[in-house]
């Protein structure tokens, strides 16, 4: 298992065989629109994570953009809106196909209100997680080697927590409507960066 730290944007062709990435990012804070977006991590679930440190004077990355809208490979996130919302506005780039490991977590585990990934990835895989770097300065000129193996922890198991939650929602009769709602996940991403972050659409008032 190893991280590779790549600047600026993917090499071409790193992920031609792959039909399914697991993605993450790193931005200064949680804001649309206020936070910038510094670096996002990619694993093919081989053990292997590349991280990217993107150039904010330009978001120049177009072999990162051109994974992110090959309809050929799904991507796998946790909170994937927050993310694709990220890519949108700074890539410019709506991602697609997706799957969100905390909807199909939400849709399964309905016994549990602990959705985040720290607590899936310890119930479902046995992994423990460390969180200690999530708030640290990932806008920084140089990261560290902590940092670089918080990013990569993020992005590490979501390909087997893919199956083992694909197995709970068949068992549970709900995989055609984490279908529907991870079909549904760019949209409500562009619905936050229009303006539509804290509205229920669906909402009677």
């Amino acid at each position: 298992m190893a991280n590779f730290l790549h600047q600026g944007d993917l090499p071409a062709g790193l992920f031609a065989d792959a039909t399914a990435v697991a993605i993450d990012s790193e931005t200064m804070g949680l804001r649309l629109g206020r936070d910038p977006l510094c670096v996002v991590q990619i694993s093919a679930g081989d053990g292997n994570a590349h991280l990217v440190r993107l150039d904010r004077s330009s978001y120049d990355a177009p072999n990162l953009k051109a994974l992110l809208t090959d309809p050929k490979v799904l991507k796998l996130f946790h909170f994937g809106r927050f993310d694709i919302a990220m890519f949108l506005l700074h890539l410019g780039v709506l991602t697609a196909p997706v799957y969100c490991t905390k909807i199909a977590s939400k849709l399964a585990r309905t016994y549990t209100d602990r959705h985040g990934l720290k607590d899936v990835t310890r119930e479902l895989l046995g992994v423990e997680l460390s969180k200690v770097q999530q708030s640290s300065d990932w806008g920084a000129a140089n990261l560290s080697d902590e940092q670089q193996a918080y990013a990569a922890s993020d992005v590490l198991h979501l390909h087997r927590l893919r199956d083992r939650l694909n197995a709970m929602l068949v068992r549970e009769g709900r995989m055609g409507l984490a279908q529907a709602a991870f079909d549904y996940l760019p949209h409500r991403a562009a619905l936050d960066l229009a303006g539509w972050e804290d509205v229920d659409i669906f909402a009677h008032s």
